[in-house]
């Protein structure tokens, strides 16, 4: 039988089952009567010939040998193939065989066996290589990272992006939140010392202070400072009638924000600022109280209109006794008034003679 074999292509001459050896580019005559089977493969990628195994074929025929390239990954290794010097893909088998003529290939190990060597590992491999293998972390401003390997503190990572390989022990980073964060407890139901039902609106600002303590000894942090206000809230207003609310509202933030400040280190936290929004009183004691100040108004307004009514009557009378005792300045107070009613009307007729020209006469 007949085989052609071209310049990119290599023959695997077998007798009976068994690898004889290669073939280079030529014309080839063969019996297959007498057992005798040729494979021919294109020069390219992986050498697909698989009849006899790898370490055969490399320990039997030298001029196969210089033709490919033979990769072994060690266990906790992973490779990067590149393609005349150009990376094409991650290796991740025990064992490769690339041909090596036309094209050059070439292999770089990467060592999984420490975690944090895959930040010293270029970002172009870490590209290729899938998710499962590694693990990236990104640490925004203003956050903190807390490492685990294994659960077991390693260190803390400041603003950036880490990477880290998988395969020994167990990856694991907690970010903590270091911004100051608004906490809004709204409607809050508490009885006064007089059993009036009242509702608080609260705003307070925190920060965590204390980011691994709180990773290792609080749940629910949110939660915890959420219940910690209440309790503030309930301690202070629960003391007091209502009436005394009203009268010391501006004291209840700061006993609150000092009650806080007391109680902050066990949260990890700092408390940077509360403040009471507003008290909403139930409807009845609302509409008593809008009731008690429209009467208090109401008594104020009239007071004031009676002062100005008593100092108007007191003002008339000292004018009435500078009058009587002085007949010129009556006589004047006369003549102004005659002068008011003469701007204000045209012209008056009564009976046969005009009133205007009468008092103008008197004027005279």
């Amino acid at each position: 039988m007949k085989y052609q074999i071209n310049q990119n292509q290599c023959g695997f001459l077998m007798k009976n089952g068994r690898f004889v050896g290669t073939l280079a580019s030529g014309t080839y005559h063969f019996m297959k009567a007498l057992g005798y089977e040729v494979a021919v493969e294109d020069m390219e990628g992986t050498v697909k010939f698989g009849a006899a195994p790898k370490e055969i074929l490399l320990r039997e025929d030298k001029a196969f040998a210089e033709k490919a390239l033979h990769v072994l990954i060690p266990e906790g290794h992973i490779g990067i193939l590149k393609e005349n010097g150009v990376v094409r893909k991650v290796l991740t088998e025990a064992e490769y065989l690339y041909w090596n003529v036309w094209n050059r290939y070439s292999v770089e190990l990467l060592d999984m066996r420490e975690p944090e060597a895959a930040g010293k590992v270029n970002k172009a491999y870490l590209a290729q290589i899938p998710l499962k293998y590694y693990k990236k972390v990104e640490i925004q401003p203003g956050e903190l990272g807390i490492l685990y390997y294994d659960n077991q503190v390693v260190k803390e990572l400041q603003t950036g992006t880490y990477y880290y390989w998988v395969y020994a022990k167990d990856v694991v980073c907690r970010i903590v939140d270091l911004k100051i964060r608004p906490l809004e407890i709204s409607g809050q139901e508490i009885l006064t010392a007089d059993r009036i039902g009242v509702r608080v609106n609260l705003m307070c600002t925190y920060k965590v202070v204390k980011p691994r303590i709180m990773i290792e000894t609080i749940k629910n942090l949110e939660n915890q400072v959420y219940a910690c206000v209440q309790l503030a809230i309930r301690e202070y207003i629960g003391r007091y009638r209502l009436d005394e609310l009203l009268e010391q509202k501006e004291e209840i933030s700061q006993f609150i924000f000092g009650r806080l400040k007391e109680v902050q280190d066990d949260y990890c936290v700092e408390f940077c600022s509360a403040g009471i929004k507003d008290i909403i009183l139930p409807g009845e004691i609302r509409d008593i109280m809008n009731t008690v100040l429209v009467a208090e108004r109401r008594a104020q307004a009239n007071v004031i209109t009676r002062r100005e009514e008593v100092a108007s009557t007191r003002s008339l009378l000292n004018t009435a006794k500078l009058m009587d005792e002085n007949k010129t300045l009556y006589k004047l107070k006369e003549m102004e008034y005659l002068e008011r009613i003469c701007a204000q009307v045209g012209s008056i007729q009564v009976g046969g003679g005009a009133l205007l020209e009468q008092l103008r006469e008197l004027v005279r």
